[in-house]
């Protein structure tokens, strides 16, 4: 049999997005995923549908497995030919034991790769806003396990040159430690009124940051009962922090986001909700699939330059019926003269990308506004409605009573979506701030997930936020307190309104 590969890769200090191109590839190509305490879902998320994921976390009095047992896990599934990434919060090579695994490794003749990854005592100073070095203040800089055991009666390390020997002083999980850590910094000679701070969950929306200096930073933390994990900082860069602090001056900074869209459609929002600060969980409560049969919306296809009109309502339409005119030997040109309507501007940007002009983008992105610019009396004309199997019959039935022919045929069928345990279990704790809701579907679907829940309960003081009336009535029949309606009804109007009302 052939020897797999182990690739003992960083996962950096939180934010997903902290991870390396090459660290991403790896979780992505595993067949086994051995992933530490801190290592973030959303990472875990991107590995294959079909990957063994095995959790070997440690935190203050729980491990999991020995380190002794995880190097042996790490060697077994090598031996059997898998490609195994072990995951590991910040870098693999900083008080990450990296160096144990691969020693282990290379002792069992296992082939394995080095993938660095930005580590917490860089990136979680960096935004709470503290530079380790800066020339105004020093040049040098410590990293430091602030972890040493408690009944400890002598410690490891020199207090006696540490406490002065470099500007800057990072220890990492020292928070258990953090009085006996100071006493000795201010017995060996640091001033004690050097500013000092701690940042707990640091790259993460639930990142706090206390500060002060040796002589009260003890108290502080004590105060605002601050827990682990969390990094220390010692050092005059600390003041810096008032001045360049960006992370938690971001305007949705500490709000978690739940985002029912389906899982292709989710990251547009997700992306723009992070760039503000939050941090989106998506649950896809909706999936977008083929019609079951094809017959109905192939012989409208066939057809399409006899109608007058072609409707379309959503993104997913157009690139339902793109895909489909393709499948039959055709393309865009099969519409004829045939005008164009799109609901929304994001539609109408998707159908001339395939080339098709757009004669008609209604003023507000709802059918029934489509009837507004269109004549009173339509008979003898001909539409085309390729949309949804659970549209709204407002739209086909407005046209019919101008006299116009329609034909609404199913282009694709919305489903529920695979969800996400995850997010349902921080719905559990409370640990949500905001849902939205971008359909009446992502309402009906999203209800259905938390089963046998009591959501109004559950959802009372959590913020709902719904793209458009429409989506806010379905959310009302349910018992919901809407708490923003988008007055755009796109994308960006209900990011938009989630900004101006949080």
């Amino acid at each position: 049999m052939e020897e797999g590969k182990v690739f003992l890769v960083g996962a950096g200090p939180g934010d997903p997005k902290l991870i390396t191109v090459k660290g991403l590839e790896a979780i992505k190509e595993a067949d086994v995923l051995i992933y530490d305490y801190l290592a973030n879902e959303q990472l875990l998320a991107k590995a294959s549908t079909d990957v063994e994921k095995i959790y070997a976390g440690k935190k203050a009095g729980d491990h999991t497995y020995t380190q002794k047992e995880i190097n042996d896990i790490i060697v077994n599934k090598a031996k059997r030919g898998k490609v195994v990434t072990r995951l590991k919060g910040g870098d693999p090579f900083i008080f990450g034991r990296g160096g144990e695994e691969a020693e282990y490794l290379q002792e069992n003749g296992v082939e394995f790769e080095i993938v660095p990854g930005i580590t917490s005592p860089i990136a979680v100073p960096a935004y709470a806003g503290i530079p380790l070095t800066h020339r105004d203040f020093n040049s040098s800089v410590s990293f430091v396990t602030g972890h040493e055991a408690p009944n400890k009666e002598e410690s490891s390390l020199d207090w006696e040159k540490l406490a002065t020997a470099t500007g800057t002083i990072v220890f990492l999980m020292g928070v258990g430690n953090l009085a006996k850590n100071v006493a000795k910094l201010k017995e060996h000679g640091r001033d004690p009124e050097t500013p000092a701070a701690l940042i707990r969950w640091g790259t993460k929306p639930e990142q706090k940051t206390v500060s002060g200096t040796l002589n009260n930073i003890v108290e502080r933390v004590e105060k605002a009962n601050l827990k682990p994990p969390a990094i220390t900082i010692v050092g005059e860069v600390v003041q810096l922090r008032d001045k360049i602090k960006w992370f938690e001056n971001e305007p949705l900074f500490g709000k978690r986001v739940l985002v029912t869209r389906s899982r292709t459609q989710a990251s547009s929002l997700s992306k723009k909700l992070y760039r503000l600060g939050a941090e989106p969980i998506e649950c896809p409560a909706i999936k977008i699939v083929p019609p079951e049969d094809f017959a109905q919306l192939d012989k409208a296809l066939l057809k399409a330059d006899e109608y007058d009109w072609a409707v379309f309502t959503s993104v997913n339409g157009v690139k339902a019926v793109v895909n489909r005119l393709k499948e039959l030997g055709r393309d865009v040109r099969a519409f004829g003269s045939a005008k164009i309507c799109a609901i929304g501007s994001k539609t109408a940007a998707e159908l001339e990308n395939w080339g098709l002009k757009v004669d008609y983008v209604p003023e507000k992105y709802v059918s029934e506004s489509i009837l507004s610019g269109l004549d009173d009396d339509l008979t003898g004309e001909k539409f085309l409605l390729p949309r949804s199997d659970i549209s709204r019959p407002a739209l086909p039935d407005g046209l019919k009573k101008r006299g116009a022919e329609v034909n609404n045929v199913t282009a694709y069928r919305t489903v529920t979506g695979e969800g996400n345990e995850k997010a349902l279990e921080l719905i559990d704790k409370g640990e949500v701030d905001i849902v939205t809701f971008t359909s009446s579907s992502t309402v009906r679907n999203f209800i259905k997930m938390l089963d046998s829940r009591d959501y109004n309960g559950l959802l009372k003081s959590v913020t709902i936020a719904c793209i458009g009336p429409i989506t806010a009535g379905t959310a009302g029949e349910f018992g919901l307190e809407v708490d923003i309606i988008a007055e755009e009804y796109t994308i960006e109007g209900l990011v938009e309104a989630v900004l101006n009302n949080t």
